[in-house]
């Protein structure tokens, strides 16, 4: 893993994004991956760490640097947590994603990589990948348990590439009522593909997570697998 810097696009200063690199593969495929409410943290490098260990190049920029820079918290502790939420409630959504279109960008630049390039985001990174679907150019999109989808509905006309859902079931911050009106405002679309997993709560695929559940995130990360696979390589 190696930290870069990108300009933001606003002018307002430089940020980290971290790199991880596949071994032994000459060109690869980029996936830009979009952090929690935690921040790059130890469970998001691990994820990053996977996606390079598949063949794709993967890039984490922190989010949160016009707050903190450096965020890197875990869901283990009620302090953690109010200082996550404080965080995400603070965080500017628009300027989320600008950051993020401009470390697509750079990703399709990245030495060895072979100018394709999409997202994966989780909670947080789950909702602003949806938006990252709609505003941006990238190739391919995957959203883990994205926080009130439904309120993007009115984004999901201007999809004009492959957007993943995946959705636990019991997730307490994305109820049925919600997730019933996601299903059915984009069943007719034909760029979308929804996954309910059932009996999970959210953050079913987080590493090391206090929700995690092996057999749902297998399935999951299988499906995200083959999906970057045929778009991005």
């Amino acid at each position: 893993m190696r930290e870069i810097q990108l300009n933001a696009a606003d002018g307002s200063g430089a940020f980290s994004a971290f790199v991880w690199e596949p071994k032994g593969k000459p060109q690869a495929g980029a996936v830009v991956v979009i952090q929690e409410i935690f921040g790059v943290n130890d469970s998001l490098r691990e994820t990053a760490q996977n996606l390079a260990d598949q063949g794709f190049i993967a890039i984490a920029p922190d989010l949160f640097w016009r707050l903190k820079p450096g965020v890197n918290l875990t869901d283990k502790t009620e302090a953690e947590w109010k200082r996550a939420v404080g965080l995400m409630h603070r965080f500017d959504q628009d300027k989320g994603v600008e950051d993020l279109k401009t470390t697509l960008a750079a990703a399709r630049k990245l030495p060895g990589c072979n100018g394709n390039a999409g997202t994966i985001g989780y909670c947080l990174g789950g909702r602003l990948a949806v938006m990252m679907a709609a505003r941006s150019d990238s190739d391919v999109n995957i959203s883990y348990y994205g926080v009130a989808l439904d309120s993007l509905l009115p984004e999901f006309a201007r999809l004009e590439a492959p957007l993943m859902l995946h959705i636990a079931e019991l997730d307490e911050f994305f109820p049925a009522e919600s997730r019933d009106k996601l299903l059915e405002g984009t069943e007719e679309n034909d760029w979308v593909d929804a996954f309910v997993y059932p009996a999970v709560q959210h953050a079913f695929a987080r590493v090391d997570g206090v929700h995690y559940d092996a057999r749902a995130a297998i399935i999951a990360n299988g499906r995200t697998a083959e999906l970057l696979a045929e778009i991005l390589d």
